[in-house]
């Protein structure tokens, strides 16, 4: 893994995952929205930016030639299948045997054996179709996305992330395939450690074709499961 391309670069998600890239010596390019550009400012003559939207094939293309992995954040803003576009743009252009890793959230389940709490249905069912009648987003399109991830037989990851706080690393999280397992339960991560996961992932070759469900490595129900062991 010498040369890595990360869509969604601008964002806070992206943004750490920039940084873990370049610590672990990568060479980095940048897609963003060109007014998006001056968030990535820190990292000027450090890495290379291709501004345009993520879901303009044209411009993954460019971005994603000659990279060895990809990390793209799957977001599914508006109702003209944002996500969905990203995924088959990366998924099309990326090189053949390059590894590819996607953001979702908990709620994409790759084989429906996910467990999911009534607060999670809730608030799945009450925002998405709020946002989709505001033309705000649109929870399906990222489904669709990571449906069709699953079914292009590369070298995918798709990383699915529990609620988000800031704060310090406090490690790799740990990951489980089902949302529902006990291990999972205190459905928290730092932001930064779900970056961190991202990048790791791409020399992870047990997570080749996985949809690992994440949480943070110090949350209690991880220390719970720990203790038990």
């Amino acid at each position: 893994m010498n040369k890595v391309c990360i869509v969604g670069a601008s964002g806070k998600l992206g943004q750490y995952m920039v940084q873990h890239a370049l610590d672990r010596g990568y060479e980095v390019v940048g897609v963003c929205r060109p007014q998006s550009v001056g968030k990535l400012e820190p990292f000027k003559g450090r890495i290379t930016i291709v501004p345009g939207a993520t879901n303009d094939r044209e411009v993954i293309e460019k971005a994603v030639a000659g990279c060895d992995g990809v990390l793209t954040v799957l977001v599914p803003w508006g109702v003209q299948q944002y996500a969905t576009g990203t995924a088959q743009a990366v998924l099309d252009h990326a090189k053949p045997g390059a590894r590819l890793v996607f953001s979702c959230g908990w709620h994409i389940s790759r084989d429906g054996q996910d467990i999911y709490s009534w607060k999670l249905r809730t608030f799945v069912k009450v925002f998405g179709s709020l946002a989709r009648l505001l033309r705000f987003a649109d929870l399906d399109d990222q489904v669709e996305a990571c449906r069709r991830v699953f079914a292009s037989g590369r070298r995918w990851t798709v990383v699915r992330g529990s609620d988000l706080e800031e704060g310090e690393s406090q490690g790799l999280p740990v990951w489980s395939r089902h949302v529902g397992d006990p291990i999972l339960a205190s459905n928290i991560t730092r932001r930064v450690d779900f970056a961190l996961f991202m990048v790791a992932a791409l020399e992870d070759e047990a997570l080749v074709q996985e949809a690992p469900a994440i949480v943070g490595c110090q949350t209690p129900s991880v220390l719970a499961a720990g203790a038990e062991r």
